[in-house]
């Protein structure tokens, strides 16, 4: 399956918040007709009245200012809407819920959708970066470390270690669905008591009609749900963020080694015409910048108060959307930018030649430590980086001239030192089983 086509905040637009609300009162009128709680021709009316479109979200939301929540003014507009048509099935709109009800379970419909959307987002970033890490395993590159050059490596690593950690989420998100997608259904104060005996056959039947897990009891004030669904979607914010930081770094004038697509418009600048910003790298970074603020929010809102909750609850009315409409923006921009991305193998070369050889020092130490020891051998490629340094000369030629050196290697083995392909340790082997487990 491809990525859909709608964005995360089409999931979250009033309309759409209206609409899962409907569906779980016209669940309800079915679950509840099916169990004899209610007459069985209610159900019919009720469900051709929960029709987001015949409802205006403006009044609704001035309604919900004074009546404490969105719900309370939609369904009163929804037994009116009932009662058009027929009195006697608008006795039985909402029976036994709670706002409350509505609301969370409605909000659960739109994360089921969301996660749904993630998956496939995931997947299609981590094929494109499998096949990236595939094709780029001789690709040399200069790893770094606190932002220094480091020693050689490979652009197909940097690629795989990328998927690995995205492929978590994935796997994260995935495992933790039979825990977030459950019902919300207790009545006022999560006993069911308006249902008398019937409580848990209704249950039972209204999650089986929105095709949701039934909770062992209702969770109308133990938030771990949402908050749970907000930590992974920050965790994915960050991973995001974190390759976005770095390849906005690759993309600097002076690196040059990345690049965001080329398309009319984008990235220029409104000054400078030779520019191109990495406007999708700035995106992500920005909501990596902001999620982490938001799902501390949830975190907050977690202390409530015996059964319903005052302040905690309506604290995490948007911002849970935000969270998952800002890192779902993001991954749909680091899709894209994927895809087109440039790579520049030739500066990535150049980058590994900046400077003059120092980078393969640690490779000539390890090799010249297996004749003379690891602290001497140590103490020779510091003195001889050094005296490079100062001399504006390559290692290599340092190294050619240093007698301890020419007394265990022949000048051509030395030179060998100087391939980057030549010290790249396990990466291949990371990168295989990396694209393996994500395959598999």
């Amino acid at each position: 399956m491809k990525p859909s086509s709608s964005t995360y905040n089409d999931l979250f637009a009033e309309r759409a918040t209206l609409q899962r609300m409907l569906d779980f009162e016209a669940a309800l009128a079915r679950a509840e007709a099916a169990t004899g709680v209610i007459p069985k021709i209610a159900p019919a009316t009720i469900a051709l009245c929960c029709k987001a479109n015949l409802y205006d979200p403006q009044e609704i939301a001035e309604s919900a200012e004074k009546a404490g929540n969105t719900a309370i003014p939609l369904v009163k507009l929804l037994t009116a809407e009932v009662k058009e048509i027929d009195a006697d099935a608008a006795r039985y709109v909402h029976w036994g819920a709670t706002s409350q009800d509505v609301i969370d379970t409605g909000l659960i419909l739109q994360l089921r959708e969301a996660l749904d959307f993630v998956d496939l987002d995931l997947a299609s970033v981590c094929a494109t970066l499998a096949k990236l890490a595939e094709a780029h395993r001789a690709t040399s590159i200069a790893a770094r470390t606190w932002m220094q050059q480091a020693i050689p490596s490979t652009l197909g690593l940097k690629f795989a270690t990328w998927l690995d950690a995205l492929h978590r989420q994935r796997t994260r998100m995935a495992a933790a669905r039979p825990r977030i997608l459950a019902l919300q259904f207790g009545g006022a104060a999560g006993s069911l008591a308006a249902l008398g005996d019937k409580g848990l056959l209704v249950s039972q039947a209204l999650a089986d009609d929105l095709q949701l897990p039934l909770p062992d009891l209702p969770w109308h004030t133990a938030r771990d749900r949402v908050a749970e669904t907000a930590t992974l979607f920050g965790l994915l914010a960050g991973t995001l963020g974190k390759i976005a930081r770095d390849l906005s770094l690759m993309m600097q004038s002076e690196v040059a080694e990345l690049a965001e697509p080329v398309s009319p418009g984008r990235g220029g600048s409104s000054t400078l015409p030779h520019k191109r910003n990495p406007v999708s790298c700035a995106a992500i970074l920005a909501a990596a910048t902001r999620v982490p603020g938001l799902v501390g929010t949830m975190l907050s809102a977690m202390v409530q108060e015996h059964e319903r909750a005052l302040g905690g609850w309506q604290a995490e009315w948007e911002t849970l959307p935000q969270i998952v409409c800002l890192t779902g923006g993001a991954l749909r921009q680091m899709m894209s930018l994927l895809e087109g991305l440039e790579i520049n193998t030739g500066r990535m070369l150049s980058n590994l030649e900046a400077t003059r050889g120092l980078i393969y020092s640690e490779s000539v130490s390890m090799l010249l430590a297996s004749r003379i020891g690891k602290a001497a051998a140590h103490q020779l490629l510091e003195t001889a980086s050094q005296q490079a340094i100062k001399d504006n000369r390559h290692l290599k030629d340092v190294l050619l001239e240093d007698a301890t050196v020419r007394a265990h290697f022949a000048n051509n083995d030395i030179a060998k030192l100087f391939d980057p392909l030549s010290y790249i340790g396990m990466a291949n082997e990371f990168i295989a089983r990396t694209i393996k487990t994500f395959k598999e």
